[in-house]
């Protein structure tokens, strides 16, 4: 396929996804891309392209493993105060996304968590998604999916006024990269392709979570105004400060070694593919 069929905006990864899957009994394909960049929309993609091929998929989020709210206070207590945010390395329930990755490959139901960003908190498994296994390809699609941590002296130097001022002596984020050190890596060695969205910087990102912010307010409707979690745009602001770090590290590192990397522009229009 040509970079000409990319500029129209159709994305490309689902034909390369699965010229790879015939490779495995089951693939479990990962999509990683920096926030409102496109995975969900893009996972939508490669669910109805596959099932085109006679393929069974499930999708599962790295937002969906995030710790209850209560789990993330104990660890905030326990470790530093800005684990109470979702999103770093260390707010997410990693045992569980590994016994669900093995769960999808064996036959029987499968419940799957289903984290509600409307109220920040994991919704009781009672009300999770039941999918019957297994499956013949898995989609594991998250912000940080196959990341690899930072060396230690990067740590050092604070990249935002949020680390400066709120992480002055590393704690938080020196955490954060050792948890992405360990059981992280046990789950993201579990992936057999990985494609990465690569934005064209980490700029674009505020506003690109800022449409998606927007896209949860209008999808509850007059639910919304009893959302607790929802963020203005000074919120917004800060939210992403959290994730700034270990995006700038994704976007310098990954595209070396992803499978397939497609280039977006900042209106999230793919450009360019390049595989390896």
């Amino acid at each position: 396929t040509s970079d000409a069929a990319f500029r129209g905006g159709a994305c490309p990864t689902p034909e390369y996804t699965i010229a790879y899957t015939g490779n495995y009994t089951t693939s479990a394909d990962a999509n990683c891309g920096a926030q409102g960049s496109g995975k969900t929309w893009l996972t939508r993609g490669l669910t109805e392209a596959l099932a085109k091929k006679g393929l069974r998929s499930a999708s599962l989020s790295l937002d969906d493993l995030y710790l209850s709210r209560s789990a993330r206070a104990e660890v905030a207590e326990r470790v530093h105060p800005l684990f109470a945010v979702r999103g770093v390395p260390g707010t997410h329930d990693v045992p569980l996304g590994l016994a669900l990755l093995d769960a999808l490959k064996r036959p029987g139901p499968v419940a799957l968590p289903v984290f509600d960003k409307s109220s920040d908190d994991l919704l009781p498994p009672d009300q999770w998604r039941k999918v019957d296994a297994p499956f013949d390809v898995i989609l594991f699609e998250g912000w940080c999916v196959g990341a690899r941590p930072e060396q230690e002296a990067a740590l050092a130097t604070p990249v935002n006024v949020l680390e400066a001022e709120e992480d002055a002596d590393c704690r938080w984020r020196t955490h954060a990269n050792d948890c992405l050190g360990r059981g992280y890596q046990d789950l993201f060695a579990r992936i057999d392709l990985l494609v990465m969205l690569r934005a064209p910087c980490f700029e674009v990102v505020a506003r690109w979570r800022e449409q998606q912010e927007e896209t949860l307010r209008q999808s509850l409707g007059d639910a919304a105004r009893h959302a607790t979690a929802l963020m203005d745009t000074a919120a917004i602001q800060r939210f992403v400060m959290f994730y700034e770090r270990l995006s700038r590290h994704i976007l310098a590192e990954m595209p070396n070694r992803a499978d397939v990397v497609i280039d977006l522009d900042e209106r999230r229009t793919p450009l360019a593919v390049a595989t390896t």
